[in-house]
């Protein structure tokens, strides 16, 4: 991501200040935080609204496959003839990841031009206050304003989220599990209702492990006086026959049928035809994705995605290039993949939430599973790279300097 743009502009006080590029500024705001104020975003939205036009927004929420169910519907839509945004979290090599819009990541021209645009329609004190993510959540309206529809991804949470400040017509609700506890609760029930306190006016839910989402669901329904379908509703036996076939033409795993049934029970609620040919180049990048035949990388990172990894690596011995955020209860989900781990390489990752290796290497002695540092590939072996968005990232990097080429998203 690169950007020159240095004007000088009247801020929404009438002063003239110098503009800081996309990068620059971003670059000054915390990825992550341990509070969050959040009267921020409404209050900032609120203040520009005016000066936006909203396309019509399904707002997609819950723990795991929020990624694919996104994009799965986004592509199904463009392809449907559409004009189709698509905002998404986080990026693995690039930030132009996190904003698709008909077919393609955005352009550094455009994420410029809506950086120059946005920055001075916001106060001073929103400019220098909004997180990393209000910021870029804004920016991506910003981009999408021509579309038809926008499938806007939420970041952590649901209710408090930022992307929970924008008028929707439909919430996707996918598996809901523990995560992100220090924010959302330390029950299923409690992170289920601070999710789906975010429906506004009708949602669908995917297969969900724990009945407790069903439940909350139900009372949500009832008190909010909204509907909430399951995605099953919407599908025939012979339906979701074809999506399973679908997803092996695209050597895509099964566990992605409970995100793509959900992704086209929306299609079919905002009354369109379902077209399977639709998909058929669809890319997930990072999700559960061969990008050599001894290697797969995923972004997951906690035990609902260690379990269905678990279902694609068929009993299959792998080694995993692993590392992990302190805040994961990681040694769950290496107890999950355990008997699919020949070795755990461990990858290093300059970021400040990483573990502490000899943490890490405690967790893992403790399960009694080989270990040793990632070097390079051995052709011989199979590798799962897994544990987050940002060890995907350095393994990639990696991997592109030792294939001396560029990784093709």
């Amino acid at each position: 991501m690169h950007f020159y743009i240095r004007q000088k502009k009247p801020d929404a006080t009438g002063f003239f200040l110098p503009m800081p590029d996309l990068e620059e500024y971003l670059s000054q705001k915390p990825l992550y935080y341990t509070e969050i104020d959040y009267s921020r975003m409404p209050r900032a939205w609120r203040s520009i609204s005016r000066h936006f036009r909203l396309p019509k927004i399904i707002h997609v929420i819950g723990t795991n496959g929020k990624g694919s169910t996104g994009r799965f519907l986004a592509h199904h839509l463009y392809k449907s003839g559409f004009s189709v945004g698509h905002y998404t979290s986080p990026h693995i090599l690039r930030f132009n990841e996190r904003i698709w819009r008909n077919g393609a990541d955005v352009e550094d021209a455009e994420l410029a031009r809506c950086h120059d645009r946005l920055y001075h329609l916001l106060s001073t004190v929103f400019r220098e206050t909004l997180s990393y993510f209000e910021y870029t959540t804004l920016l991506a309206i910003a981009l999408f304003e021509e579309c038809d529809y926008v499938v806007l991804e939420a970041g952590l949470g649901g209710e408090h989220d930022a992307t929970a400040v924008f008028d929707n017509i439909l919430t996707l609700v996918t598996p809901i599990d523990f995560d992100h506890m220090d924010f959302l609760g330390e029950s299923i029930e409690d992170i289920a209702t601070t999710k789906l306190n975010a429906i506004q006016k009708a949602a669908i839910l995917a297969t969900q492990k724990h009945q407790a989402v069903y439940t909350v669901a139900k009372k949500q329904a009832k008190s909010k006086g909204v509907d909430i379908f399951k995605s099953r509703q919407f599908h025939s036996d012979k339906e979701i026959e074809a999506m399973r076939a679908l997803l092996k033409s695209l050597s895509l795993p099964l566990f992605f049928e409970n995100n793509l049934m959900l992704a086209m029970a929306a299609v079919k609620f905002l009354g369109l035809d379902v077209k399977l040919e639709n998909m058929k180049d669809v890319v997930l990048f990072g999700r559960a994705q061969k990008i050599a035949d001894n290697i797969m990388i995923d972004v997951g990172h906690n035990a609902l995605a260690a379990s269905a990894l678990c279902l694609a690596l068929k009993g299959k011995k792998i080694n995993l290039v692993f590392n992990t955020f302190a805040d994961k209860d990681y040694e769950k989900t290496l107890t999950i993949l355990q008997s699919a781990i020949k070795k755990i390489e461990i990858i290093p990752i300059l970021n400040e939430r990483i573990e502490k290796k000899e943490n890490l290497i405690k967790v893992i002695e403790k399960l009694q599973i080989p270990y040793g540092d990632f070097t390079e590939i051995d052709e011989k072996e199979e590798y799962l790279v897994f544990g987050s968005f940002s060890v995907v990232e350095a393994f990639l990097k990696l991997y592109a300097k030792t294939e001396k080429s560029e990784f093709p998203t």
